[in-house]
């Protein structure tokens, strides 16, 4: 018989007394001004004698074959924690002070209110800062992240014809859960990107080789517009370019280099030495696009990307810096008349 459940299988008295003195120390540990905070690790597949365990390792209970009966056998549980339903042990991990009454613990281990991390992660963003991001929050190693996001299982799994998720890492707002594998987080955002483009229609009928040209494309006029119905507009800008095999000119690939590839800092201007670096990147050297995507693009850059503007502009500047609107011109002459600078997006 298991040890837990001699108690009951005892006299009605043994029972009694053992109850009784349980509801003597089922109490909170401590008082809310004098409370800490302990974080309560649940596998998957953990025994209720375990956790129990655990939680008076963490001084969150004071017994835990008072806990272990409270959770086993319905009277005790009406008793001790309040309630004759039956306990069920969810999996996670939990956030729990010694304030806490045991009836609370209780219906945070059944309910699965788990502790999470919020993650925001902004448009335009790049793996590496996702991963530094992801690090700093708590959710996942950095170096873990970045050997996922290379990861040949995933890159297949999701028949993505390059060498990197990048741009496919959709940004949004996350709720992860401490210590993740990189890999469950790379792929829990990639996810999310492929049912955010189930909504848009002109990605309905891509192959995975258009998809991918489409994300590049996305992915730096991510880096460029500001003001959200501009974006069609730079990206027919781009996709007039690429059909006159014309360089696309994008400083936000000047950056990528400089930050991504040679790791300097962000550049606060470009300037004409760097439009001459050496790069398969650098869109002012060579026509076409990019080998990939340099930024992790949104819903609106993604669906520009995917339905540019069809119009006869060829170039545009920053017409007004604090609101962020361009202006567009259909001539070299015209774009440099009207006082054309280098800029770039942090």
């Amino acid at each position: 018989m298991r040890r837990g459940a001699v108690v009951f299988a005892a006299s009605g008295l043994a029972a009694a007394v053992f109850l009784l003195a349980c509801r003597a120390v089922a109490r909170p540990m401590t008082s809310v001004q004098d409370a800490h905070t302990e974080r309560i690790e649940v596998p998957s597949g953990s025994s209720v004698r375990s956790v129990a365990r655990q939680l008076k390792d963490a001084g969150l209970i004071r017994s835990s074959a008072c806990f272990y009966a409270a959770a086993r056998f319905p009277a005790a549980a009406l008793l001790l924690a309040g309630s004759a339903r039956p306990f069920s042990l969810k999996s996670g991990i939990y956030q729990i002070d010694s304030s806490t009454p045991l009836a609370e613990i209780f219906a945070i281990l059944t309910t699965g209110r788990q502790e999470y991390i919020k993650a925001v992660l902004p448009e335009g963003l790049t793996a590496s800062k996702i991963a530094a991001r992801l690090e700093e929050l708590g959710v996942c190693a950095a170096a873990d992240f970045a050997s996922a996001v290379r990861s040949r299982e995933l890159l297949e799994r999701y028949q993505i014809p390059g060498d990197s998720l990048e741009g496919y890492l959709f940004p949004d707002t996350y709720f992860f859960t401490p210590a993740m594998e990189g890999a469950e987080v790379a792929a829990c955002m990639t996810d999310n990107f492929f049912d955010r483009i189930r909504r848009i229609d002109a990605f309905s009928q891509m192959t995975p080789e258009l998809l991918n040209k489409t994300v590049i494309l996305a992915s730096i006029v991510e880096r460029e517009y500001r003001v959200d119905d501009e974006a069609p507009l730079i990206a027919g800008v781009f996709q007039n370019r690429l059909d006159g095999r014309i360089g696309l000119y994008s400083c936000a690939t000047i950056e990528y280099i400089i930050t991504e590839i040679e790791g300097r800092p962000h550049p606060d201007t470009i300037t004409y030495d760097d439009l001459k670096l050496d790069s398969p990147y650098n869109t002012y050297k060579w026509a076409g696009l990019p080998p990939g995507p340099i930024s992790n693009p949104g819903e609106v850059a993604l669906k520009a990307a995917a339905e540019p503007a069809q119009t006869d502009y060829y170039f545009f500047r920053v017409a007004d810096a604090e609101s962020g609107r361009h202006h567009f011109s259909r001539t070299f002459s015209t774009h440099i008349s009207e006082g054309y600078t280098f800029s770039t997006k942090k």
